[in-house]
């Protein structure tokens, strides 16, 4: 099993920044790309939005809401995963999900965890 950690989440101010962290433990060896998902505070839970993601090879994917403001990073040995967040609007305000994926025999990324999320208010 994996177990996903997050932390960092907290009040921003619009255009401030924050950075979240997410530690994996378990059996991390197969996985296939860690990375972040958000649900906004009136959304059900089957509505969680994809935020960013970093494979195993080191290619990260952006969602719409990441481009150009987020990024996302990880330690040496792979087992953190960071993501930094700038130019935070009251739009981003969400619960973070930490998410972790292993490659599928049909080559899909399957979710194989989730943390169990960080509230991030952004408001003046």
């Amino acid at each position: 099993q994996v177990h996903l950690v997050e932390s960092g989440g907290g009040l921003a101010r619009p255009g401030g920044s924050l950075r979240l962290s997410c530690a994996a433990s378990g059996i991390i060896d197969n996985l296939a790309s860690m990375g972040w998902y958000r649900q906004a505070p009136e959304a059900p839970y089957d509505q969680r939005e994809f935020v960013i993601g970093i494979t195993v090879g080191g290619t990260s994917m952006y969602g719409n809401s990441a481009k150009g403001r987020f990024t996302i990073s990880r330690d040496d040995a792979g087992n953190t995963v960071y993501l930094q967040m700038n130019n935070l609007k009251p739009g981003d305000t969400a619960t973070y999900y930490c998410n972790a994926k292993v490659l599928g025999p049909d080559g899909s990324l399957n979710d194989v965890a989730w943390g169990q999320g960080t509230l991030v208010t952004v408001s003046s």
